[in-house]
This record gives C-alpha cells, sequence and structure tokens, in this order.
C-alpha cells in the first residue's frame, strides 16, 4: 500500500497550493495548519531547500465520525497535505496526500474503515481533479 495518493503538476507552487486548496474545500475539506517547510528549516538550520508545504486538511463529520469511533486517533488528524516542488524539476509541483488507509493500519480498529474509505473517496476526487 502506498502512503500518499499523488498528483504531478506542470504549473508554478503558487498556482499549486491555490489548485490544492480549491480542491480540498470542494470536496468539503477545510485547512486548519499549514507548515511552511521551507522557511523553517531556512530561519531554524539555515538550510535552503526547494518550496514545501504541509496542508493540514479536515472534513469536520468525517472527523467527527472518526473520532467516534477511536478517541485516540486525533493523534493522527488532521490528514496531511503536502504541496512541493520536484527538486528534480523546478517546473514541477507536487502534491501527495496521506492515504487514509493508514488510519486503519495504524490503529487496528475495523470500525475506522468506512470512514477512512469515504475520507479516501473525497482525497482521491480532490487529487483526481488536480490531475484533469
Amino acid at each position: 500500500m502506498s502512503i500518499a495518493l499523488t498528483a504531478s503538476l506542470d504549473t508554478p507552487f503558487g498556482d499549486a497550493v491555490a489548485r490544492t486548496r480549491k480542491a480540498l474545500a470542494d470536496q468539503g475539506f477545510g485547512v486548519l495548519t499549514e507548515i511552511d517547510v521551507k522557511a523553517t528549516m531556512k530561519n531554524k538550520l539555515n538550510e535552503d531547500m526547494e518550496n514545501y508545504l504541509i496542508l493540514g486538511a479536515c472534513n469536520p463529520p468525517l472527523a467527527h465520525r472518526a473520532i467516534g469511533v477511536d478517541r485516540q486517533i486525533g493523534l493522527l488528524l488532521p490528514c496531511n497535505v503536502v504541496v512541493r516542488s520536484d527538486p528534480d524539476d523546478p517546473d514541477r509541483t507536487l502534491v501527495e496526500a496521506m492515504n487514509p488507509q493508514l488510519l486503519v493500519d495504524v490503529t487496528e480498529e475495523p470500525q475506522l474503515q468506512p470512514v477512512a474509505q469515504e475520507v479516501a473517496d473525497k482525497l482521491g476526487a480532490a487529487i483526481a481533479a488536480l490531475n484533469a
């Protein structure tokens, strides 16, 4: 099983971020957190790297259902979506969403399977929209 659902875009980083936010919103996800890894590495370590943004995406009804099954699932929420410049091709941007099946695999809680599948369907649709 892959840990990510992936889109590869021939578009600048800023445009890819905007398109990713829209694709997530179209599937009912809001962005709760945003971590600019590039800026953090520069500020904390004085290290340069490509554009790398982690978006913490949440679909509230699905998160509520998951938390109802296992209160500790919050340790694995929100769903991380990474938007990053391809270090080998500066004209390409990669968008990678966490595979929600990992929630079931990590917790070994079968009751999470339907929720994970619905999250996977919605994240998959967002990624597919980016690939279209």
